[in-house]
């Protein structure tokens, strides 16, 4: 193998049977299940990277279904994610939490976004004929429980589709050196794009989260339920960009590490 090749034909690994084709990916049918809650503060202002900004003390956690994605196949995906102030001022999301069983999805969100992507057992379906069911197991241990009535009130879709479309999201994606130190250390910002939604619901909810030493979701413990909801859509998972490089002396806008931060570009 020469290095022309290497050079025109390297993406991802392994090299001559890739985990995953090259972004971006379509998801059909693609089914969230999201419980918001509120949470400790303090916690919240521990594990959210700056120069994003808690925007308050909730936290919407998912179970996503999706059962047609070109390139990833059909697999299931559970975690948290946070509503955050970018420094622009934008209501932005900031993803925590993810686990799945599936994993090219796994192999793909971490190398390509930095999604923080972990291995285990998470299931959305209906339970009773009347009960949206969400689980999440890691291992033998069940550490994730989620409930909502199903349908019962309908939701406008167009202002779930802005939801979705017009909100920019955020990673810290980290890669190592060969030594064990960060090679890639950056906040990624990336949207979904093309979204059709197919209908979305909202319905008394309940969530349950247990301490776990490798999945730790209870760290962000539930205070109290705020609302649910059930939406179904069509929509592209788009590349992402570098939004900040926390291994850079400056930032791509400029903003010295240490120092406040400048707006994202």
């Amino acid at each position: 193998m020469d290095l022309a090749r290497i050079r025109r034909d390297a993406f991802a690994m392994p090299m001559h049977n890739p985990a995953y084709p090259r972004p971006p990916f379509r998801f059909v049918n693609r089914e969230y299940f999201i419980i918001t809650y509120e949470t400790d503060p303090d916690a919240l202002r521990a594990i959210v990277p700056e120069p994003l900004k808690p925007e308050n003390n909730l936290v919407h956690y998912e179970f996503i279904r999706m059962p047609d994605s070109s390139g990833f196949g059909d697999y299931t995906e559970s975690g948290q994610v946070i509503s955050v102030r970018d420094p622009q001022g934008r209501l932005a999301n900031y993803t925590h939490s993810m686990y799945l069983d599936d994993e090219g999805p796994i192999a793909g969100g971490r190398e390509i976004w930095g999604f923080p992507k972990k291995l285990a057992r998470p299931v959305l379906a209906v339970d009773g004929n009347d009960t949206l069911l969400g689980t999440l197991d890691y291992g033998t241990q069940r550490v994730a429980t989620g409930t909502m009535g199903y349908k019962h009130h309908v939701l406008n879709s167009e202002d779930e589709r802005r939801k979705l479309a017009d909100t920019p999201n955020y990673l810290l994606k980290i890669i190592p050196h060969v030594d064990g130190t960060a090679r890639i250390c950056e906040l990624v910002r990336f949207y979904l794009r093309d979204v059709t939604v197919r209908g979305a619901w909202s319905g008394p909810a309940a969530i349950e989260l247990h301490p776990h030493a490798l999945a730790p979701v209870a760290d962000l413990p539930v205070r109290r339920v705020v609302g649910a909801r059930h939406v179904i859509a069509d929509l592209t998972l788009d590349i992402g960009e570098v939004a900040f490089d926390y291994l850079a002396e400056t930032s791509r806008d400029g903003a010295i590490l240490g120092e406040p931060a400048a707006e994202i570009a």
